[in-house]
């Protein structure tokens, strides 16, 4: 029988990869008055349910989403948070 998860997936630009918008908002700061903000770098966070023979099953699901589509593991960081959906 299946389980309900809600998932949480954070994707980020690996270490040392140019991150052009977080430059950019780095730069735009300091003229909104937010002075002393460095090393800026953009993301995005996917929330979604996933539906699964138990946790480590869910788990291998959204790995697989997220090599296939959902991030591009040459560049980008994945972490994926994962709890029982109420």
């Amino acid at each position: 029988m299946s389980e309900a998860f809600c998932v949480t997936v954070e994707v980020s630009l690996r270490e040392g990869i140019a991150d052009p918008e977080g430059l950019t908002i780095e730069r735009a700061l300091p003229a909104l008055g937010f002075n002393g903000v460095s090393d800026v770098r953009v993301g995005k966070r996917l929330c979604f349910r996933v539906h699964a023979v138990g946790e480590a099953e869910a788990h291998r699901q959204v790995e697989a989403m997220c090599e296939r589509f959902l991030a591009n593991p040459v560049i980008e960081e994945v972490g994926i948070s994962l709890r029982p959906a109420t």
